[in-house]
């Protein structure tokens, strides 16, 4: 796969609600900017090593999914749950995504370069349109292949 590719303007998109079932961790940006204290690489490390992709109650839908919920207080470190998992009709633990309007980025390239760089364009996008405003309740990312991702935020 070659050089990192995001999209640079964002999709505006109405989801409806849909669930995910998977292991999940709670975490801060600030662990995860830091390689020894970060623990995301290790939740998907386990969701393939316990193969949790083979689920039962799993949808027809065949991507991967990061959730991000459960938001903390909002400040500098605000706390998050991480849920890695699949699409499902009923199962547990899982997190349901909130049905709504969500931005989404697309990212390609080699992981987990091409997600931080998404990452850092969707931080960028807000950053300079602060009159758009997130829900911080539900955000995914969606992987549909190997060297794709598309994120999606909650917006107002």
């Amino acid at each position: 796969m070659s050089d990192t590719v995001v999209a640079p303007v964002p999709l505006r998109l109405r989801q409806p609600a849909f669930a995910v079932a998977g292991p999940g961790i709670r975490t801060t940006r600030r662990h995860e900017q830091d390689p020894r204290a970060g623990r995301i690489a290790g939740l998907w490390s386990r969701f393939f090593d316990e193969e949790r992709f083979r689920m039962p109650h799993r949808t027809p839908d065949a991507r991967l999914y990061a959730v991000y919920s459960d938001y903390g207080m909002p400040d500098e470190d605000r706390a998050f749950t991480v849920t890695a998992g699949v699409a499902v009709s009923a199962g547990d633990p899982l997190v349901r995504i909130e049905a709504g309007d969500y931005l989404v980025f697309h990212g390609r390239g080699r992981m987990p370069q091409m997600v931080l760089a998404t990452w850092e364009r969707v931080d960028r996008f807000f950053a300079e349109h602060p009159e758009i405003r997130r829900r911080w309740y539900s955000d995914f990312e969606a992987y549909p292949g190997p060297y794709e991702v598309a994120i999606h935020i909650g917006v107002a």
